[in-house]
């Protein structure tokens, strides 16, 4: 695990697992930048909602790629897309960063996925089309993770807090 800072820190996780908010959060209490790959994809390319309908979810995942790994050249608190580890090339590359894994269930993301803008939920039961979503991903985000945080019912100062403990320990 080496990285370029040694408190640079990445997160991964299911969608609505709060990886922006406790990234945001956890950055503030390492005092590094904070990073979110969805973010730089939206300001370089347009709304992802925009891109999966013009562009098709294929070339998505292509400039996901391109813009996570250019995010992990860098320093802080990177939080990447929910489908990121879908490709083998940035399942690579994280391997050589600290990564957290945040899960959660899906009855605590059942109100967090109701504001939309997720191209991969407009489904008849977002939910069970989430939970589908979920399970396809999990073995990937246990492998290129070295903890587990449970997002689903602690507040996320707390997870931020234990994130940051722990990456301090490690550095």
């Amino acid at each position: 695990m080496s990285s370029p800072d040694p408190l640079t820190t990445v997160l991964v996780g299911p969608m609505g697992a709060g990886k922006t908010s406790v990234g945001r959060q956890v950055a503030k209490r390492l005092g590094i930048a904070f990073i979110d790959t969805d973010k730089r994809i939206t300001a370089e390319h347009g709304p992802i909602p925009e891109i999966f309908t013009s562009q098709g979810e294929r070339r998505f995942r292509e400039i996901e790629a391109q813009i996570v790994a250019a995010a992990l050249e860098e320093e802080g608190v990177i939080s990447v897309g929910g489908g990121a580890v879908t490709s083998e090339t940035t399942r690579e590359l994280l391997h050589r960063h600290p990564v957290v894994f945040l899960s959660v269930t899906a009855e605590a993301v059942s109100t967090r996925i109701r504001a939309g803008g997720r191209p991969l939920l407009e489904a008849e039961d977002p939910l069970a089309r989430w939970s589908e979503i979920y399970q396809q991903r999990l073995s990937w985000y246990e492998d290129v993770s070295d903890i587990t945080f449970d997002t689903s019912r602690r507040p996320m100062q707390r997870i931020a807090d234990d994130i940051a403990a722990w990456r301090r320990e490690q550095a």
